[in-house]
């Protein structure tokens, strides 16, 4: 058996060195390579090609094409520009007679663009501006490079303001791109407020204002301010808008607009007097509910908080908006009674305040009051059969016009109260004792989560097969922190066990 070297690295070969065979005094015959297959890569390869490839036009050597635009000349090579961009590669490829010709035009783009592009396929470099961006974009999107296109919208999202995110939106929609379009209209959306107000709102057409207006996403904190954009787009070009104003107004959500403004400022309005179809609108806005209007979602989705103990003892009356978009807080109006461990939700446009304690005696308070969002005013509610049902630290949720009260007592008991009636009703009974649980409302059904059981006797805790518990607070008054969901079906009046959380 032929005796095997190792193969080690050796200097260049000297002139005259026959490539392939062994060194000298080496025997062809005892040169036996392991089988074992060695890929070499160099990292660098690639950018020396770019690197030998852009020397090469530069210095006009091998070039086959000439790019014309604008009055400049851009040499080139059609295989390069063909790998980089596929309106090259169709033009070169195909039958068209750009694909014999030594000089092509290049129309629809800035000349500086194209040197940018044809400078990026040689480099992979391009840099983007708040000059050159718009028409960096243009030329992009005609010559198909995706990449540059999409860098061009990273720079204009990143550099999005009041000022330029109306123009950014048209642009993203003439170039077919959809994220920076989404990007940008979600940005009008939540700076509507100052958006309007600024020079190229009262430009849009007819139709892109329809559907700025009417979208649930519009971050205002009246619908007052919807209709003072609309009107300072019409103050623009009266007479040639005042024909597509009813169009205009039929995405305003009339019914949500106080009735002092509907009389006082919009039906004053020339327009409106004189439109048939506005004064349609406005009368149908005056008849129709205000609960049944669907509010924008900036005005529905706010936080508030409300009574609880203060530092030094006292029971407090306050009331509390949290604003998420902005991260800020306001203090609105106090409510008519001090309330601690009460219960709050949210339903048709009022926050419902119910039960709670007294400070003196830790009484239960028996009455219901309602904060309308509107106004910011409470109104106490009469109500029948409370007295004596909601104890203290009820959980709520609201569904189908209702309000869901668990009551904060060691009991079973839920309750549903109708604020249109004002009237108290017990619904069956729930699966587990406990205080402390959560409530939540998810496709027409109630949840009830977590909480504590009081536990009387050390035995019990070895048979609870409903909700799972598992911590004990002290030996006296042994309470069970409890991973139990329990589920209510309105239809059936029934409960149901559901899978426990987990710890």
């Amino acid at each position: 058996m032929a005796e095997r070297i190792p193969v080690v690295a050796s200097s260049p070969p000297c002139p005259g060195d026959v490539i392939g065979l062994p060194p000298p005094g080496v025997p062809q015959s005892s040169l036996v390579l392991e089988s074992e297959d060695y890929v070499f890569v160099e990292t660098s390869h690639p950018s020396k090609v770019l690197e030998g490839l852009n020397r090469l036009r530069l210095n006009n050597v091998f070039c086959d094409v000439i790019l014309c635009c604008g009055g400049k000349e851009f040499p080139g090579h059609r295989n390069v520009l063909a790998s980089f961009s596929s309106y090259f590669e169709a033009m070169f490829t195909t039958d068209l007679m750009e694909s014999k010709q030594e000089r092509v035009s290049i129309s629809g783009v800035e000349p500086e663009m194209i040197g940018l592009m044809v400078n990026y396929a040689y480099t992979s470099t391009v840099v983007i501006s708040t000059d050159n961006v718009q028409a960096l974009l243009a030329a992009s999107h005609l010559l198909n490079v995706t990449a540059v296109q999409e860098a061009c919208c990273h720079y204009m999202e990143r550099h999005m303001n009041e000022n330029n995110c109306i123009a950014i939106q048209g642009l993203a929609e003439a170039y077919s791109c959809h994220m920076l379009e989404k990007s940008s209209i979600d940005y009008i959306h939540e700076h509507f407020s100052v958006v309007y107000q600024q020079e190229e709102f009262p430009s849009l057409c007819v139709d892109r204002l329809t559907e700025v207006l009417a979208s649930d996403h519009l971050n205002v904190s009246t619908e007052e301010t919807v209709f003072e954009a609309a009107r300072m787009w019409l103050n623009k070009c009266p007479s040639t808008r005042r024909e597509s104003f009813e169009k205009v107004l039929e995405n305003i959500r009339l019914p949500l607009i106080s009735p002092s403004y509907l009389h006082d400022v919009i039906e004053s309005l020339d327009v409106v007097k004189e439109s048939q179809g506005c004064q349609r609108l406005i009368d149908e806005a005056k008849k129709q509910d205000v609960h049944k209007v669907q509010p924008r979602w900036s005005t529905d989705f706010t936080m508030y908080l409300a009574g609880g103990e203060l530092k030094d003892g006292s029971i407090s009356r306050q009331m509390w908006q949290y604003d998420p978009l902005h991260s800020s807080w306001s203090e609105m109006a106090p409510m008519n009674e001090a309330r601690c461990d009460l219960g709050l939700v949210a339903l048709d446009g009022y926050v419902y305040a119910v039960g709670g304690c007294e400070k003196d005696s830790w009484r239960c308070v028996d009455s219901v009051e309602r904060y309308n969002c509107k106004t910011n005013t409470w109104q106490l509610m009469k109500t029948v059969g409370m007295l004596g049902l909601v104890k203290s630290s009820p959980a709520m949720a609201a569904l189908d016009g209702l309000i869901y009260v668990v009551d904060g007592s060691w009991e079973k008991a839920m309750y549903t109260f109708n604020p249109k009636t004002s009237a108290w009703k017990e619904v069956a009974p729930r699966l587990i004792e406990r205080n402390g649980t959560a409530v939540c409302t998810l496709k027409g059904k109630i949840y009830v989560i977590g909480g504590q059981r009081h536990i009387a006797m050390e035995s019990e805790f070895t048979d609870l097969a409903l909700d799972n518990p598992y911590l004990v607070d002290d030996e006296t008054d042994r309470m069970l922190y409890t991973d139990g969901v329990e589920c209510y079906n309105p239809v059936t009046n029934m409960w149901t066990m559901c899978a426990p959380m987990g710890r």
